[in-house]
């Protein structure tokens, strides 16, 4: 059996709070391992827990979800960031990822749909709401050749598929026979082309197409 995923649920609601907490730990392949109030509180727990998911509120009192995603990202960087909001906004979603969420998540979504998407970001998947999708696309790829794709090489478009895939840069080296510092130059290479910033962006790019599809 393999291990529950551990997440943490951060959010200045208590309600809200106990509600997520409730849905999730009637799954069985879930273990929430703490709770906390404040980005602060979060940050410091995610360091000492190291916990698999971050559920996120994007507002809070204090560190804001942004300024707590950034740090969190940089202090625990296995573990995945979901962000949950009221802002269906395609400028805080776009905000959320470059602060290096891995999900965004809309409150009042169905328990199921919660817990399906962070079973994704435990994964190494990427979620964004359909309903915003679109939006971040078109924000996304802004002001840039029709399709910057096409400007990746053969070896660049299968490093990315698997970037997609949530593989880290040693695993894409092990998988491909190359050294971790060559697939870190390749990843460089990558970002450049695409005009974005993060893996997670060019995940989000890379996912426009079937690259498998592209290749046959």
């Amino acid at each position: 059996m393999n291990d529950p995923i551990r997440v943490l649920v951060a959010d200045d609601h208590p309600l809200f709070r106990e509600g997520v907490i409730h849905s999730l730990a009637s799954e069985p392949d879930f273990s929430v391992i703490g709770q906390a109030a404040t980005g602060e509180e979060a940050l410091r727990m995610a360091r000492d827990l190291l916990p698999d998911v971050v559920l996120l509120d994007i507002a809070m009192p204090g560190w804001d979800g942004l300024l707590t995603a950034e740090k969190i990202a940089t202090a625990c960087p296995a573990t995945k960031i979901v962000m949950v909001t009221v802002f269906e906004d395609e400028d805080k979603l776009l905000a959320a990822f470059k602060a290096g969420a891995r999900g965004y998540v809309l409150k009042g979504v169905p328990a199921r749909e919660l817990a399906s998407v962070v079973r994704a970001t435990a994964n190494g998947e990427v979620y964004v709401p359909p309903s915003l999708a679109a939006g971040m696309m078109v924000a996304l790829t802004r002001g840039r050749p029709p399709d910057p794709l096409e400007e990746l090489t053969e070896r660049e478009r299968e490093i990315l598929e698997l970037v997609g895939r949530g593989h880290t840069n040693r695993e894409i080296g092990q998988r491909l026979h190359l050294s971790e510092k060559t697939i870190k130059h390749y990843i460089t290479n990558i970002l450049e082309k695409l005009q974005v910033r993060s893996r997670v962006e060019a995940a989000l790019v890379a996912a426009r197409r079937d690259w498998k599809a592209a290749r046959d």
